[in-house]
């Protein structure tokens, strides 16, 4: 890359000299708090790999949910955040091209009669879910009849659908899976009700740095460490997006 690109891409990516990365550790397929409190996990690989790409040191910045991450587009506390493509969104930021592809479903009681998400969109039943999180922005767009309760975060949802008596709760498969798996009691839907394609995302404005984010996803694809990052953080069963 030319050296006038190169500080364009900067300017746009790091204009404080550091690219400040919002990782949501709400999202267990992309991060989580390590033992010391700190974020780990798929997005803070690629984060570091993007520093990297640019010759700048990364400040990852953590937040508990995803509608936290862009609640603080406003205050302009991050450069780079990890988000779900989504049209309410894309309006205030850049999405690259999608890296990886999450189904979003439903976790119900095991004695309920639902046995797919069609199932639930009918009147009395409630649904829990993180505000702002994708799958509440699709739901909101989708649902005719069902009642969205939403919470502040996606542990949030899946206790107050466990102890409340709420009919379901919705969120990343992975999450609800391992929930499933460690409280009796409760199972996933086999079908998603969308499919969220995660992307990283540059404040409006930012068409440079934009590019380079697309550009650097899709190399990553396409060169296998994507696949590499995805494997070595226990997500081998995660699929890559498309080109």
């Amino acid at each position: 890359m030319p050296p006038s690109m190169r500080d364009a891409v900067i300017r746009d990516l790091a204009p404080t000299g550091v690219v400040r990365a919002a990782i949501n550790t709400a999202n267990p397929v992309l991060a989580r708090k390590g033992p010391d409190g700190l974020p780990q996990g798929v997005s803070v690989d690629i984060a570091q790999e993007l520093g990297r790409s640019l010759g700048c040191p990364v400040q990852l910045i953590a937040y508990e949910t995803a509608g936290r991450v862009f609640d603080a587009l406003d205050r302009r506390e991050w450069d780079l955040a990890f988000l779900a493509v989504e049209p309410a969104r894309a309006t205030r930021v850049i999405f690259s091209s999608p890296y990886v592809v999450i189904e979003g479903t439903y976790l119900v009681r095991s004695a309920a009669a639902f046995t797919r998400v069609a199932d639930l969109d009918r009147t009395g039943t409630r649904i829990a879910v993180a505000l702002n999180a994708a799958y509440d922005l699709y739901l909101s767009r989708h649902l005719e009849h069902a009642e969205i309760v939403r919470t502040p975060t996606p542990d949030a949802a899946l206790e107050m659908f466990a102890t409340e008596g709420l009919e379901a709760a919705a969120g990343v498969r992975q999450a609800l899976d391992a929930f499933a798996a460690q409280r009796p009691g409760f199972r996933v839907l086999p079908d998603p009700f969308m499919t969220i394609r995660q992307a990283l995302a540059t404040p409006q404005g930012r068409e440079v740095g934009g590019q380079y984010l697309n550009d650097f996803i899709e190399n990553l694809k396409t060169s296998g460490s994507l696949r590499a990052v995805l494997d070595r953080n226990g997500q081998a069963g995660v699929p890559i997006a498309g080109p």
